[in-house]
């Protein structure tokens, strides 16, 4: 049977429409009409009206609901944006008027900085950051060899570059040492700083077993580390082992299989992603990673790791023995609590914060991120973090009160071997 004529036109009419983009109000995503996203399904070319509503952000787990129609900014409307008041006025503003200091210079810091700047085009920002402070999609480190991204493709925005758009002071490679409550001043490794409100946002770290030597593992949580690793790996196959299979652990794992490294997955539990037991994640992805040279090890742990012969190996406490190339821990994440005790923060397993404006136990200290618990309870995803950042800036800015609401987290598992979507 032949089209009809009236629908080849529809065709072509929808075939010469120009691609669109769509952001997601949660996390910046960017979903490319034109490029589609493969993992979760959605071919090149698919049109965002197409698009399922139950498909998931690839890089937060919200839904198509949270996206809309986004046209990038001019350089002329950024160039506005950075001038909005007049440079003069804004420096005299600032000289006379305290500020904030954000402590993290990752998706937390950035977006803190980005909503106060947008609410206040003359407050007085600063971000001490303990990195260089680049903008990266910190999720994708876990694709990054399935996804081909290149070493110099990482980058999204220099922090320098940030920090003048968002005219705001930047201090790179600056280590935050103590909060002094009484004075409100940062210490930091290049000086005092004074301010009128502290926000906190300097994430969590990549916990190490006590059998894993620091100098003997890598331990994946941010650009730099990532792109040591892969160059110690370089084009030749080798053996991986990773120690931990929770999601980080099982992300890695799946990319490094399929960029052709020969990978040993050990963990505690009896199958990967044991804590979506209920939802059979575990299964599905050993089920998909049977034709990938990937082994799965459960049920041990690790009790040494030595470097023997410019190589790596890894014994159990039940006597199994490992060999590698390189060892990786994944072991979850664990809050560094030493700014948080120099000011005698309150902790629950990280700094904890008044549900609703997000405020530790200080006044003018705020936290948001991986870095905080909400309740006792941590929600180390990206989801959340735009809205932390709007309640904050309400809270400081004295507007109307925006309360931070907390949701139960929708996860996608970036496993392009099976991806998956879980809550």
């Amino acid at each position: 049977m032949k089209p009809h004529a009236s629908d080849l036109v529809a065709a072509a009419v929808v075939t010469l429409l120009p691609w669109q983009q769509y952001i997601c109000h949660a996390c910046g995503y960017i979903y490319d009409e034109a490029v589609g996203d493969a993992d979760g399904g959605l071919a090149a070319g698919t049109r965002y009206a197409d698009i399922p509503d139950d498909w998931a952000c690839p890089l937060c787990g919200v839904t198509k609901s949270d996206f809309e129609l986004y046209a990038a900014p001019s350089p002329a409307a950024l160039r506005a944006r950075t001038t909005v008041g007049g440079s003069n006025r804004r420096a005299s503003s600032q000289r006379h008027r305290p500020g904030v200091v954000i402590v993290g210079g990752g998706r937390a810091g950035w977006q803190m900085a980005e909503n106060l700047r947008a609410a206040d085009a003359d407050l007085p920002l600063t971000l001490v950051s303990a990195c260089a402070g680049d903008r990266y999609d910190k999720p994708q480190l876990s694709v990054g060899l399935a996804r081909g991204i290149a070493a110099d493709q990482w980058i999204k925005e220099r922090a320098v570059d940030a920090a003048r758009r968002l005219n705001l002071t930047l201090l790179p490679h600056t280590q935050a040492i103590r909060i002094c409550r009484d004075t409100r001043q940062l210490r930091t490794t290049r000086g005092n700083l004074s301010y009128a409100h502290l926000v906190l946002a300097h994430g969590a770290q990549a916990a190490l077993p006590a059998a894993l030597p620091a100098a003997l593992c890598w331990r994946i949580n941010h650009l730099d580390a990532y792109l040591k690793l892969r160059s110690a790996l370089g084009d030749t196959p080798r053996q991986v082992l990773i120690v931990g299979a929770g999601l980080i652990g099982s992300e890695l794992a799946n990319d490094l299989a399929l960029g052709g490294h020969s990978v040993t997955l050990l963990d505690l539990q009896s199958e990967p992603l044991a804590r979506w037991q209920a939802e059979q994640a575990g299964q599905q992805l050993l089920q998909a990673w049977a034709q990938l040279p990937l082994r799965f090890v459960g049920g041990v742990k690790v009790a040494a790791l030595a470097a023997v012969n410019g190589r790596y190996q890894v014994s159990t406490e039940c006597g199994q023995h490992f060999e590698a190339d390189q060892v990786i821990a994944a072991a979850g994440l664990q809050t560094p609590g030493r700014l948080a005790q120099s000011a005698g923060l309150a902790w629950q397993h990280g700094i904890a914060v008044d549900p609703l404006t997000l405020c530790s136990s200080a006044p003018g200290i705020y936290a948001l991120g991986d870095c905080i618990t909400v309740n006792g309870q941590a929600s180390r995803f990206i989801e959340p973090i735009a809205r932390q950042a709007r309640s904050i800036t309400a809270a400081i800015l004295g507007g109307n009160a925006v309360p931070y609401e907390q949701r139960a987290a929708l996860v996608r598992v970036k496993t392009s071997s099976m991806p998956l979507t879980l809550h």
